[in-house]
């Protein structure tokens, strides 16, 4: 029996690793680093971690909230979901993550993008709405790392 992903990427201290340097990129990324500006990072990172583990064969499991209602109001456009994808494209490459690992991650998250991306245009940088609710904090929201 073949490594899962999972094992293939270095378990959970590799993809934390990577989730931090990756959330990192992501806030100084002035593309997307709006939708951010309200953002619970300790939350979003345990979420991020907890999603790439499960979804690489991992023992976490993910309990947040489905993608869809995640992004429901936040307009992200289609440039904007593009610019995170190569944020994490950059960051797997400077982890120096092989090209079979990488390209098994991004098509697990890939159809992702129907649920997260509700403007169709190449524009980035557009502000997060004022009505946007973000998920409740950490402290509430549970992990299960």
């Amino acid at each position: 029996m073949s490594p899962s992903l999972y094992e293939r990427l270095g378990g959970m201290d590799a993809i934390t690793a990577v989730v931090d340097e990756f959330v990192a990129r992501c806030g100084r990324d002035a593309r997307i680093n709006g939708k951010f500006a309200r953002t619970d990072i300790p939350r979003l990172q345990a979420s991020l971690i907890d999603q790439v583990c499960e979804a690489a064969g991992g023992p976490c499991h993910y309990s947040g909230r489905d993608m869809k209602t995640t992004h429901d109001g936040m307009a992200v456009t289609g440039g904007e979901f593009d610019a995170l994808v190569e944020d994490l494209v950059a960051t797997l490459d400077k982890f120096e993550v092989g090209e079979a690992e990488k390209a098994e991650l991004l098509s697990v998250l890939g159809p992702m993008r129907v649920d997260i991306v509700e403007v169709e245009t190449a524009a980035t940088g557009t502000p997060l709405p004022d009505g946007y609710r973000n998920a409740p904090p950490l402290a509430t929201a549970g992990s299960s790392r």
